[in-house]
């Protein structure tokens, strides 16, 4: 069986192809299709882990949960993962193979002393990566749904490219495009993408969806009927603004964080937390705004690091009832909180120093003097111990750097990094955990005698004599309500329940298989997917 495929490629960054794609698996899933979601390249700090203990962009795992299917390594192929203004880390098929430089891994590969030809970090590696893992999910599946990459129209990435018009070209696919209205400027995207596309890559756009409209939609009527004119092309239909919508973003950055890593680069961009591709997630408080106001409400704060990673991790404190949630900007002083937690990092040294040059030394000792509680998730973690050494240069310039020292406890970044989805429970209430472990740290001393956890036969985390200061390696624990109410209750809250975020992941996607039922042309997708 050879599946069919149909592509979503955007104008911009953020235009909606993840939730499009999330949208149209569920979609097909909901008319007894086999269908499979694809990502040929990602560039992301938030990852999944996969059912054959791979690594993934979070997007893919959602949609992987539209299909009904466990997420696996082949839906996303090369994921790579930003640990410098420069270079990243480049996982093909799930497993990490080490450090590159942007330029070297745009670049052809040429034979040199250093790096001859193969090299497993080469372009021509991820390629194959690519068709190779294609290959397997068609031969597996009656369709196959495929997400682009920021845009096709980067001219500048062309060369080579297997994330967009090459990977079409590739597979024989056809295309639709996707534009956000939202952000104005919509039929010039449209337009403006066309014209940078060869006349083959042309050819395989077969219409366009225009997201995030609201208003009268016979306002843009007169607008839809000049494009369809001006491209020879349909759209395929337009899709509404979709408020209050709880589905994890790819890598939705909070909006007080540097730029990342690709801005103006040509590379994919990162929207800031509120937003969604097909609608809009429940906004995070402003970096700027007060805390909100609300007798009883735990306050919450997590410091926004440059490399921060996995910050869908506090995707259920944000709709928690009983939580006033607020990430904080890296040069923003903190307010007063209950609980601070330190999140995970790319670059954990890095974001150590950055947080010490900032005065966050002085914050979090200040803040456990009168009486606040402390948790570090993944990298968080590792810097509440003594030491953090990095011999290999697994996440930069090899060396070692002094930890907040909070925990007896020292880490070592090893080559090989921990993949694994982990159930157990936490050892001070015994409410049932459960999430996911990607590190590449191995954490030692006495501090780890009084875990955090017990993950399948395994300890984990840490969680200090005087009961103040807390650590774990597990991404997702708010995930779990009971485990949430536990660590809640932990730092302070008595009264409200933790919200299902699982439920409100499920409504979200079934929101917006609705809209792909309600708003675009089906026939016609259908007929693409003929």
């Amino acid at each position: 069986m050879t599946a069919r495929t149909l592509m979503v490629q955007g104008c911009t960054s953020d235009a909606g192809k993840s939730a499009l794609v999330t949208a149209l698996c569920r979609w097909l899933k909901r008319r007894g299709a086999w269908v499979a979601p694809f990502k040929p390249q990602n560039m992301a700090l938030n990852s999944a882990v996969t059912a054959d203990d791979g690594e993934i962009g979070r997007a893919q795992a959602v949609q992987a949960q539209a299909c009904g299917l466990a997420p696996h390594s082949d839906m996303n192929p090369v994921l790579l993962k930003p640990n410098s203004d420069t270079g990243c880390q480049v996982i093909i098929q799930g497993r990490a193979l080490g450090n590159m430089e942007a330029a070297g891994y745009f670049d052809d590969a040429e034979e040199t002393a250093d790096r001859p030809v193969g090299h497993p970090l080469y372009k021509q590696v991820a390629r194959a990566a690519v068709l190779e893992s294609y290959a397997r999910l068609a031969r597996q599946y009656e369709a196959v749904i495929v997400e682009g990459a920021g845009s096709p129209a980067e001219i500048n990435l062309r060369e080579g490219d297997i994330a967009n018009m090459g990977f079409a070209e590739a597979v024989d696919c056809p295309v639709i495009l996707i534009a956000d209205i939202d952000r104005g400027g919509v039929f010039a995207h449209i337009v403006g993408t066309l014209a940078l596309l060869s006349e083959t890559e042309r050819a395989r756009v077969k219409g366009f969806v225009i997201n995030r409209f609201r208003g009268d939609i016979a306002l843009l009527q007169s607008g839809l009927d000049w494009l369809e004119r001006e491209t020879g092309k349909p759209v395929l239909g337009v899709l509404p603004y979709l408020h209050g919508l709880h589905l994890e973003a790819e890598d939705a950055l909070p909006a007080c964080l540097p730029p990342p890593p690709g801005e103006g680069r040509g590379e994919e961009k990162t929207p800031a937390p509120g937003s969604s591709v097909a609608g809009e997630v429940t906004a995070a408080p402003s970096p700027s705004a007060p805390l909100p106001a609300g007798e009883g409400r735990l306050r919450v704060v997590v410091p926004v690091l440059p490399r921060i990673s996995n910050h869908t991790d506090f995707d259920a404190l944000r709709l928690h009832p009983g939580v006033d949630f607020r990430f904080i900007g890296i040069d923003e002083a903190p307010p007063p909180a209950d609980l601070i937690i330190l999140p995970g990092s790319k670059s954990v040294r890095d974001d150590l120093a950055f947080l010490r040059e900032r005065g966050w030394t002085e914050h979090l000792q200040k803040h456990l003097r009168y009486g606040g509680k402390l948790l570090g998730i993944c990298g968080g973690f590792q810097m509440l111990g003594r030491a953090i050494h990095d011999p290999i240069g697994i996440e930069g310039d090899p060396g070692s750097s002094t930890g907040f020292g909070w925990l007896e406890m020292e880490t070592t970044l090893a080559a090989e990094k921990q993949l694994r989805n982990v159930t157990g429970r936490l050892t001070f209430d015994d409410a049932p955990v459960s999430g996911y472990e990607i590190h590449a740290g191995v954490s030692t001393g006495a501090a780890l005698q009084r875990p955090l956890a017990w993950l399948d036969g395994r300890v984990d985390g840490a969680l200090a004599e005087d009961g103040q200061v807390a650590g774990t390696y597990l991404h997702g624990l708010f995930d779990n309500s009971a485990a949430a109410d536990a660590l809640l209750a932990w730092a302070g809250l008595r009264e409200a329940k933790a919200p299902d975020i699982h439920a409100l992941r499920e409504a979200a996607i079934d929101r917006l298989a609705d809209a792909v039922e309600y708003h675009l042309d089906t026939q016609a997708l259908l007929h693409l997917l003929s």
